[in-house]
């Protein structure tokens, strides 16, 4: 299974997804994306078999999306997510799975108020799911 998990700023959500991921199911092929160096750089410290910065990553295509919420908006994270990254994301026929973070301007109604390590242990068990 290839899991492209995607972040900006200092990249320290996706490289928590990707550790635990890879903790738990050494066999995924994790695709790190991030949106600058310094997010790239944490995204492979956290164990992605493969790395990649910038726009034009953001279009490859696998079964799993995953990041921090902002990511599916245009100008999101201080401008890093770019229009065309949010509409990759949006029309990719993967399966998305975003982590909601607080101080992302976009709420999602009904989200529990959990840590970020409790949230990325639910998407552990969700994505486990889809092989079932």
């Amino acid at each position: 299974m290839e899991i492209v998990v995607i972040d900006g700023q200092g990249g320290g959500i996706g490289k928590n997804i990707i550790q635990v991921l890879k903790e738990k199911h050494p066999e995924y092929t994790i695709i790190g994306v991030g949106t600058n160096s310094m997010a790239t750089t944490q995204l492979k410290k956290g164990g992605a078999d493969i790395i990649a910065t910038g726009e034009n990553a953001v279009v490859y295509n696998a079964s799993i999306v995953v990041g921090p919420i902002g990511v599916a908006f245009a100008n999101s994270m201080y401008g890093e997510i770019t229009p065309a990254m949010a509409k990759a994301i949006g029309e990719s026929e993967a399966r998305k799975y975003f982590i909601p973070v607080s101080k992302c301007s976009a709420q999602v109604v009904g989200v529990a108020s959990k840590s970020i390590s409790e949230y990325i242990d639910d998407l552990v068990v969700m994505i486990e799911k889809l092989e079932k």
